[in-house]
């Protein structure tokens, strides 16, 4: 079976993109808790960082693919139950992450984008060391302190009070502070202090830290406070979150502010007005790390002004004004000693490299991606020498390096430690699952199987997407149920609807499932009880469960809400042909586009995949989708188009306000629209609205509308 961690996310397809989206999200949730609410990680912060920006990449290319549950709409893990909850006045948020100078370019551009600035127009930005410890926000009241609370999940935290107020560099009383005053830093352990915390440790026969990272937050969150008030902790103070009155107009004077109410801040932190200036001082503390005394795993850059921070505000997780700049990560050399292919749900041939195990970046490492056979091949199948091709061949030597993804890339081959017999690796054309041909389409850089459903792999692939958290989500039923029960003869699932007469064929089965290895009564019944809940079930988890391509998780609920019903849904994708109306209803729908609308036609116009879907919903209570509440918002629920130039705001802003007010912003007007804006410069938009008869305002209007709702 295919690995999807294995493939670029350039390379990624649709199906494989999904595929990967569910692992990550899977593998970064199991890791949060490790990491904040165990203390023990389970990954390495390399890792982590990977897996985020991985994720965070295939979503950058596939949008409608973003899951309900995705990790970048998460921040930290839920509060442990050993200590009481406390809820943050202002949320926690995390940061986003920059890998490369061109990262951190990017990030200007876009707030430069977002803001309406030009390229040239004064923008001065802070940086100041990211600390590797443990964040937590301090509440003091009329100067007093009254709680302290760990991140948490970002909105409830851990009441870690007493503990806090056994840190040196925390004070009880502040003299000047606002009268509601939220600090936040954060909380960690030099060098020093860990190696003799650690050699206690050792001679009292107790748990030694594997980093000051963990001895800090494990410190920290000691149910005895007895136990913390003897761990050297520190804290560094960088931000704030609820306040009665502002501490500054900027970032640079905030921090100052905080510096003199008695907390410790970094000197290293600065202001800049030049980009290079600030990549600059990243290098320079990189050049530092190890000499500062405590750990760092990067700068973060924050823009200065806290005026134009509250005007570019927040995602779901993160700030927009703000960023992390990782530092790089290692690499190492080893040498490959196979070249695996797997199978994944739409066919795709995936190659693997198989390495000698080797360490890069505190993990070890035994694969690597290999993209495609023209990477490997180094030319592709004309002939010409491709980009970033390796010739690659079994024997070799090659540098692997993990920076932007989970599964690490080869970076370099030496030629000089080639084999003499090493012979240029031949690419399958058959498939190694089922053994149909596997065909390369023109202009397409992944060859394919043509089993399709007679092929095992993707068979498998697709019932697990079937059954995952943002589709089925059928408790009890995960992937290794899936490929217990494909494999199984005497009661298999070997498509969707099988599922749900699975119940049913256990009662006529000789071999019950109650009497299998790994089941009981008890567990048996819980599935079935499982899969029953399921057959009630909202259009969305329907559209995105079917697996087609393509059509991922946020485009299943746009489909979902335009068409309301499963009926609705199918009359329309079964009619909807090129210059057919349907075709142009499903078009007119912002975020599909041509390409998804020929997979959702594609995939109901097949006889057998019609057929697999016919008999899943004739088992299915599908629900219609809700109407969109309107909770007091003046365009909640209503479909808003933007059109020419906007003079008060830019385009980004309009759209993200429209879009916290619960309206559905468009990229085209059609019978569906509710509302255009239109500004200076509006064309073929305005007269369209204007012949289809739809309201349209200008941005005064629009600012008076929405008003401060």
């Amino acid at each position: 079976m295919r690995v999807t961690a294995d493939i670029d996310v350039d390379d990624l397809t649709e199906e494989a993109a999904r595929a990967e989206l569910m692992r990550l999200g899977e593998l970064l949730a199991s890791a949060n808790v490790s990491y904040h609410t165990e203390d023990a990680p389970t990954i390495s912060d390399a890792e982590y960082d990977a897996a985020k920006r991985r994720n965070a990449a295939i979503e950058e290319r596939f949008p409608h693919l973003k899951r309900s549950d995705s990790p970048s709409d998460q921040v930290g893990a839920t509060p442990s139950d050993g200590f009481g909850k406390i809820t943050h006045e202002v949320r926690m948020l995390s940061l986003g992450n920059a890998f490369s100078d061109d990262d951190v370019t990017e990030f200007d551009a876009r707030i430069r984008s977002f803001l309406g600035l030009a390229k040239d127009a004064p923008l001065a930005y802070t940086a100041e060391p990211k600390i590797d410890g443990l964040s937590l926000s301090i509440r003091y009241e009329q100067g007093k302190l009254v709680y302290a609370a760990t991140r948490g999940d970002g909105a409830v935290g851990e009441n870690v009070t007493a503990n806090a107020r056994t840190v040196s560099d925390i004070p009880e009383l502040l003299d000047g502070a606002p009268d509601v005053f939220e600090v936040r830093g954060e909380v960690y352990m030099s060098h020093d202090d860990f190696a003799s915390l650690n050699a206690r440790q050792a001679e009292r026969g107790g748990k030694t830290f594997a980093n000051p990272r963990n001895a800090a937050a494990g410190s920290l969150r000691q149910l005895d406070v007895k136990i913390t008030a003897d761990r050297p902790l520190r804290f560094f103070a960088y931000a704030w979150g609820a306040l009665s009155a502002p501490l500054s107009d900027t970032q640079m004077g905030a921090v100052k502010r905080l510096a003199e109410l008695g907390f410790q801040t970094n000197p290293l932190t600065q202001q800049f007005t030049d980009l290079d200036a600030m990549l600059a001082h990243y290098r320079a503390i990189e050049t530092q790390r190890a000499t500062l005394g405590y750990d760092i795993d990067g700068v973060v850059y924050k823009v200065d002004d806290l005026g134009l921070q509250a005007r570019l505000g927040f995602r779901s997780t993160t700030p927009r004004w703000a960023i992390a700049h990782k530092f790089p990560a290692e690499r190492a050399w080893t040498r490959l000693e196979a070249i695996d292919i797997q199978v994944g749900r739409t066919g795709a041939l995936s190659p693997v490299a198989r390495l000698t195990p080797v360490t890069v970046g505190g993990v070890v490492v035994s694969n690597a991606t290999l993209h495609n056979e023209d990477y490997i091949a180094g030319r592709d199948n004309k002939g010409e020498v491709i980009r970033d091709g390796k010739d690659i061949r079994i024997g070799d030597w090659v540098e692997v390096y993990r920076a932007g993804d989970v599964i690490p890339k080869i970076s370099d081959v030496d030629l000089a430690k080639r084999p003499d017999d090493a012979a240029p690796y031949t690419f399958p054309k058959i498939c190694p699952e089922c053994g149909s041909d596997a065909i390369r389409d023109e202009g397409d850089a992944v060859r394919r199987c043509t089993g399709g459903i007679i092929c095992p792999a993707q068979a498998v692939e697709k019932l697990k997407h079937f059954v995952s958290r943002g589709a089925f989500d059928i408790d009890g039923l995960g992937a290794k149920q899936v490929e217990m029960f494909y494999h199984d003869d005497t009661l298999p699932i070997r498509e969707p609807a099988d599922i749900f007469t699975l119940a049913a064929r256990d009662k006529n089965n000789l071999a019950r499932l109650k009497n299998r290895d790994g089941w009981g009564e008890k567990s048996a019944e819980n599935l079935f009880s499982a899969i029953e809940e399921r057959r009630a079930i909202p259009l969305n988890k329907v559209i995105f469960a079917l697996g087609i391509r393509h059509v991922g998780e946020s485009a299943a609920n746009l489909l979902a809400r335009h068409y309301g019903t499963w009926e609705a849904f199918e009359a329309a994708v079964v009619a909807a042909q090129p210059d057919t109306p349907e075709w142009d209803d499903l078009m007119s729908i912002d975020g599909v586009g041509a390409v998804m609308a020929g997979s959702l036609v594609a995939a109901f116009s097949q006889e057998a995949e019609r057929a697999s879907i016919d008999r899943l919903v004739a088992e299915l209570d599908v629900q219609p989708v809700a109407a969109p509440r309107t909770d007091g918002s003046p365009v909640a629920g209503k479909v808003v188009v933007f059109t020419g130039a906007l003079e008060k705001m830019t385009r980004a802003e309009a759209k993200a306000r429209a879009e916290a007010l619960g309206a559905k912003v468009s990229g085209s007007v059609s019978a569906k629209t509710d509302l255009l804006v239109a500004g200076p410069g509006a064309g073929s938009k305005a007269s369209k609205a204007a012949d289809l008869g739809v309201e349209t305002i200008d941005e005064d209007g629009w600012l008076a509308l929405i008003g401060d709702a």
